[in-house]
């Protein structure tokens, strides 16, 4: 089983486990700018970097995804995309009064499938049902080739790894 941190205290994570090295499941997503849908994982015939979220509206959240929107213009040809359980409307909000125009925020909030798909998914603890803090890079083809579950949720992820990891 699967966890991580909040607080100091172990947290289950729930769903499917998914490793470098592993197909990236290909998930459905909500675009905050729009409704639309946002597929994200699976072979794209272009890289991805997946930042995954549990909420916006939280400090390490905000500040994280203002790095990744300002590390994202060195990425050339790589499809950047936030993932949270924020509803759209609220992502839309965040990126409006952040300027966040460089990257794709999305969210799960409809079945969690992105969640369960990459096994992120928080079980029991205050923050049951809202995503960890991951980063995973998905190839060409659609092959995991970086994950961090970031070990502790309230510290933010290790950005030059996953930018490094984007641009091999």
């Amino acid at each position: 089983m699967a966890t991580t941190k909040f607080k100091g205290t172990d947290v289950e994570l729930l769903g499917n486990e998914v490793n470098v090295g592993d197909k990236a499941p290909e998930v459905t997503v909500v675009n905050s700018d729009g409704l639309g849908d946002v597929k994200v994982g699976g072979a794209q015939g272009v890289k991805q970097l997946i930042i995954v979220v549990p909420s916006l509206d939280t400090g390490v959240c905000a500040t994280e995804t203002r790095n990744f929107n300002a590390k994202a213009a060195e990425l050339d040809g790589v499809k950047t995309t936030v993932v949270s359980m924020d509803l759209p409307f609220a992502a839309g909000r965040f990126c409006s009064a952040e300027g966040i125009d460089k990257l794709t925020v999305a969210s799960d909030f409809r079945n969690k499938d992105f969640a369960n798909a990459y096994g992120v998914l928080l079980g029991g603890s205050v923050l049951a049902g809202v995503t960890a803090r991951a980063i995973f890079v998905v190839d060409e083809n659609g092959i995991v080739t970086y994950k961090e579950i970031v070990p502790e949720i309230t510290e933010e992820p290790q950005y030059d790894a996953a930018i490094e990891a984007a641009k091999a």
